[in-house]
């Protein structure tokens, strides 16, 4: 316990918190959180999140059980001509065929084209329909 802080009631806490604008909630129902950098993604998993908010900005407090690295693929990837399996967990089988059918291209196109736009299938079926008209 910080030096000063004990004996601190938690409710004249909450009470000091607010008259000084900072307020904060607790989210319900979160099953995990998924922190994606350039290469790889960090899944906390069992995730308790605290949303702080204070002068109009929002911070976000995470404590899990557990976290998963999974590393994120790119469409350089297998040179040997081989159709590619779906790259991480940003691109998905159902979004593949969104976009296939949508730009009616082949499935192996609109997993490239998803892998291309971070695994925006909306960005994917634009990008295909330009590549089409040129």
């Amino acid at each position: 316990m910080m030096p000063g802080m004990r004996g601190v009631n938690p409710r004249q806490m909450q009470m000091a918190m607010k008259r000084m604008g900072i307020e904060t909630t607790e989210m319900q129902d979160v099953d995990e959180v998924i922190i994606r950098t350039k290469d790889k993604d960090i899944v906390v998993k069992g995730a308790q999140v605290t949303v702080v908010s204070m002068k109009g900005q929002k911070t976000y407090q995470i404590a899990g059980e557990g976290e998963e690295i999974r590393e994120r693929g790119s469409a350089a990837g297998d040179s040997s001509g081989a159709p590619q399996a779906p790259s991480g967990p940003s691109v998905n089988q159902e979004d593949v065929e969104l976009v296939a059918g949508q730009a009616n291209v082949s499935e192996d196109d609109a997993r490239d084209a998803l892998l291309e736009t971070g695994g925006e299938p909306a960005e994917a079926i634009i990008y295909l329909m330009g590549k089409r008209k040129k």
